[in-house]
């Protein structure tokens, strides 16, 4: 217990510096910035890795998992809302601040979930990753948001009644997940030691290391990512090329992290429904808030797409319906790990726009091919979405008994 609370308290300091520095508004230079910023998110990640797990005591642990992602992609949000707001001034930001999205959206798919089954193998040679089933409620969100997703750049823009249908998706998916029934979780190392304390104490500290993780990651994002993109220009890469890859990098760091540490330490499955969650929430709240924010600075009803912004939007639509199609039988392999990650490295790689309208028809083509091989899953993801809910409706029933007792 000793060694936990050493390590807790190292994880705290450690992620004091980038809260510090910019409260202070501090300034040593950026390169000894942009690592100590570095520093602080991985340290929050551990500890909102920890916190989440021994959050299970007291929730969902899909409600657990969504809170992970949504405090996890803060700071893509910061950076992406961050561009769409000073679109009012240069349309050029437009542009970006659909960079920035698409890109983050992309590396989720394209390099993290493939990461997640690559230590799965690793650390026990198994090659499938399977889900659980109540994962069937992200997958089939992500479904239908995908789906949505074509119909923006079919029109060329992002209306604000995009946002609301969006938005509206979200609280539908967080109200699905925050009634599933929960189940006591075996807890490690310093999750263990926070789990065990008693339930005031516990629930007081899990909420101090949420909000301190949370500004942790909030204040560290954006500098972090600021100051990989100047070192980045300094050496000549396109501006746009470092906003869609560079800088999500950065902001999706805290992600790749939490969802790593949970699979290492044999909660993989966890791990890849927080993957999920965070791509729910970013085809929702993220995508539906870049055309609030620039109406908020401009007035106007729509954040307009130019010609290179409606091809990543497609692309990025493309390749969110082809990661359904995998997970449709609730299991991600090492081969079709691989798929994700080769198909995301050769729009990676070849940023032009032959390469992107390809590689979608590529990616919606094999969402084709796999739904029809699949298509006895489909009905089998339909069932266990439909049995988590059943079993939702009746813990929700059976905690209001409870209270009238």
């Amino acid at each position: 217990m000793n060694s936990n609370r050493l390590i807790i308290a190292l994880m705290l300091l450690l992620a004091l510096p980038g809260i510090l520095f910019r409260v202070t508004g501090t300034h040593i230079g950026t390169v000894p910035e942009t690592a100590l910023f570095g520093i602080t998110i991985v340290a929050a990640a551990f500890l909102l890795a920890w916190a989440a797990e021994a959050a299970e005591m007291d929730i969902t642990q899909g409600l657990a998992v969504a809170v992970i992602a949504l405090i996890a992609v803060m700071p893509e949000y910061a950076v992406s809302m961050a561009f769409a707001w000073r679109a009012g001034a240069d349309p050029e930001n437009a542009g970006l601040a659909v960079a920035n999205m698409t890109g983050g959206n992309r590396l989720l798919i394209g390099a993290a979930w493939p990461m997640i089954v690559l230590i799965v193998w690793w650390r026990t040679g198994v090659r499938t990753l399977i889900l659980e089933r109540s994962f069937a409620i992200e997958v089939l969100t992500l479904a239908a948001v995908s789906v949505y997703a074509f119909t923006i750049p079919l029109k060329g823009r992002i209306d604000l009644y995009d946002a609301l249908i969006l938005f509206l998706g979200f609280v539908a998916y967080m109200w699905m997940i925050a009634r599933a029934p929960s189940e006591e979780p075996e807890l490690i190392g310093p999750a263990r030691l926070i789990g065990s304390l008693p339930r005031a104490q516990r629930r007081t500290v899990l909420v101090a290391l949420f909000v301190y993780s949370a500004a942790a990651i909030l204040t560290s994002a954006e500098p972090f990512a600021e100051g990989l993109v100047h070192t980045g220009e300094q050496f000549g890469i396109d501006k746009f090329v470092l906003v869609q890859w560079l800088a999500p990098f950065a902001s999706e760091a805290p992600e790749f992290l939490v969802a790593g540490i949970l699979a290492y330490r044999g909660r993989a499955s966890v791990g890849m429904g927080a993957l999920l969650s965070s791509k729910v929430n970013q085809w929702t709240l993220l995508v539906g808030g870049l055309p609030v924010a620039y109406a908020l600075s401009t007035g106007a009803w729509h954040l307009p797409l130019d010609a290179r912004a409606t091809e990543e939007m497609f692309l990025t639509a493309a390749q969110s319906i082809f990661a359904v199609a995998v997970v449709l039988s609730l299991s991600l392999t090492l081969r079709e790990a691989a798929m994700l990650f080769v198909l995301f490295g050769v729009t990676f790689i070849v940023p032009n726009t032959e390469v992107r309208l390809a590689a979608a028809v590529v990616y919606l083509a094999l969402t084709l091919g796999m739904i029809v091989i699949q298509r006895t899953e489909v009905r089998s993801l339909w069932r266990s979405a439909r049995e988590t809910l059943a079993e939702t409706n009746a813990a929700a029933g059976e905690r209001k008994a409870a209270t009238h007792e």
